[in-house]
C-alpha cells in the first residue's frame, strides 16, 4: 500500500513532513538544519553541546517537568546530532500529540541556557568525550573521519575539551537565535494524527524570523595511521574510502557495494575474513551519504598481528569485486538492501529519522523512491566504484601496545 505521506512549507519556511499511520502511536522530531558541516574549528561541538542544553529547560518547564510531561504519558524522549542536522524528537501514543508537540516546540523556543547548566553540561560532555575514548571500536569509527576530511569537517562531531571549554552563553545564545529560526526548521511526524491539526498548531506556534546558516568548505583528503594504546587486548580498525556524490546527489551504487562487501553474514568480507580464515568477530560496513559529503567504510576487530594481513584482505576482496561481481549476485544484493528498507518502514521513529535524512539531502519523498533506486543501479556502476579503494583510502587502526 501506497503510504499517505504530506509535505508543506510555511509561509515563514518552516517544513513539515507527515506520514500518516492507523497504529495509536506517533513518532515526532523537530529538527535544524544545522550540525558539524556548519562549525568552525574553534566552535567544534557547539550544534551537540545545544542539543544537550535544549533538555535542560524552558521559561515555563524544567529539565525535570519536560522529561515527565513525555515519559509519564508512556513516552519517549531523545535527540542527536549530524553532521547536517541536529534534532529533538519522541514517540508517544497519538491520544497526547498536542502535548508532544507543546513540549517539543517550547524546547526548541524557549530554552533558557542557565548559566549554571552550561557549566554543569560541558562535564557531562566531557565524560561522553571519555565514553568515546575508552571504547575502541566507537573511537576508530570516530576517528577515521579525520582521515578523510580535512579541518574543521574532519573533527570529531562532539568537539574536544578545548573548544567546548572556549564556548560561552553568549556564544550560544548568538547561535540559537540565529539558527533556531523556522525557516532552518523541519516538523516531521509518522504516526496517527491529522495533517489539518499539524498545521494548525505549526502556524500558531511558529512567527516569522528568518535564521541563516553558514556552511564550511569540505576538503577531502586520505591519510593512515596506526595508533597504540596500553590496556586493550584487540586491534580495531577502519578502512574507508570516498564515494562520488553524483548529480541527484545520492549514490545508490554506494549502498550495493557497501552490502555486498560488509553488510551482514553473507557479505564477501565476513565470509572470507571471519567465515574461512577465522580472523575477527566482527566485520561491519557503513555507507554516510550526504548531498555534501560520501564515504563507506568497513570495520574489523581482529588480533594486533593480523591488522596488516586483514587490511590485505579488504583490498584483494575490492579488486575481486571490480571484476567478478555477476548479475545474479548483484540482483541477491538489491534484494537484501530492499527487505532491511521494508523492514526499517514498519517502526515509526526509525521512518521519521529516514523523512528527515532525506530531507535534509534533498526531499524526503525521494524516500519513497529507495527501492526503485536501488533496482536501478547497474552492474557495471558496482564494479566501477569498486575500483575506487584501490586507488584511493584512508585507514586508522588501533592497537593494543
Amino acid at each position: 500500500m501506497k503510504p499517505i505521506f504530506y509535505k508543506k512549507i510555511l509561509k515563514n519556511g518552516l517544513t513539515l513532513l507527515f506520514e500518516k499511520r492507523n497504529k495509536p502511536v506517533i513518532s515526532m522530531a523537530f529538527a535544524v538544519r544545522c550540525g558539524g558541516i556548519n562549525e568552525s574549528l574553534s566552535d567544534k561541538g557547539i550544534s551537540h553541546f545545544i542539543e544537550h542544553l535544549l533538555y535542560k529547560g524552558t521559561k515555563k518547564r524544567s529539565a525535570k517537568k519536560i522529561a515527565e510531561e513525555i515519559e509519564k504519558n508512556g513516552g519517549y524522549l531523545n535527540g542527536f546530532t549530524d553532521e547536517s542536522l541536529t534534532a529533538y524528537y519522541c514517540k508517544i501514543p497519538s491520544k497526547h500529540f498536542e502535548l508532544a508537540f507543546d513540549v517539543l516546540s517550547d524546547m526548541v523556543k524557549n530554552p533558557l541556557f542557565d548559566e549554571e547548566e552550561i557549566k554543569k553540561e560541558k562535564q557531562v560532555i566531557f565524560e561522553e568525550i571519555k565514553m568515546y575514548q575508552d571504547n575502541p571500536m566507537r573511537y576508530v569509527l570516530q576517528e577515521i573521519h579525520r582521515f578523510l576530511y580535512k579541518q574543521p569537517f574532519g573533527e570529531p562531531l562532539i568537539g574536544t575539551e578545548k573548544t567546548l571549554t572556549s564556548i560561552t552563553r553568549d556564544k550560544i545564545l548568538k547561535r540559537f537565535q540565529k539558527i533556531y529560526c523556522p525557516n532552518n526548521m523541519i516538523l516531521c511526524i509518522v504516526g496517527k494524527a491529522d495533517f489539518k491539526e499539524i498545521l494548525r498548531l505549526a502556524e500558531k506556534n511558529f512567527g516569522n524570523q528568518k535564521g541563516k546558516i553558514q556552511k564550511f568548505k569540505i576538503m577531502k583528503k586520505n591519510a593512515t595511521r596506526i595508533e597504540k594504546r596500553k590496556g586493550i587486548d584487540q586491534a580495531n580498525l577502519t578502512f574507508a574510502y570516498h564515494v562520488p556524490i553524483t548529480k541527484d546527489r545520492k549514490n545508490y551504487a554506494a549502498f550495493v557495494l557497501n552490502t555486498l562487501m560488509a553488510g551482514g553474514l553473507s557479505s564477501r568480507l565476513f565470509q572470507e575474513i571471519r567465515e574461512k580464515r577465522n580472523l575477527a568477530y566482527a566485520v561491519k560496513g557503513e555507507s554516510n551519504i550526504g548531498k555534501d559529503f560520501a564515504y563507506n567504510l568497513i570495520y574489523v576487530g581482529t588480533k594486533k598481528e593480523h591488522v596488516n594481513l586483514v587490511k590485505k584482505i579488504i583490498l584483494e576482496e575490492f579488486k575481486k569485486a571490480s571484476q567478478n561481481i555477476s548479475e545474479f549476485e548483484l540482483a541477491s544484493v538489491k534484494e537484501q538492501i530492499i527487505g532491511n528498507y521494508q523492514i526499517s518502514t514498519e517502526d515509526s521513529q526509525y521512518q521519521m529519522v529516514n523523512l528527515l535524512l532525506h530531507e535534509i539531502n534533498g526531499n524526503a519523498k525521494d524516500f519513497y523512491n529507495f527501492e526503485k533506486n536501488i533496482l536501478s543501479v547497474k552492474l557495471r556502476e558496482v564494479k566501477e566504484l569498486a575500483k575506487k579503494p584501490l586507488k584511493k583510502y584512508s585507514f586508522f587502526a588501533l592497537i593494543p601496545r
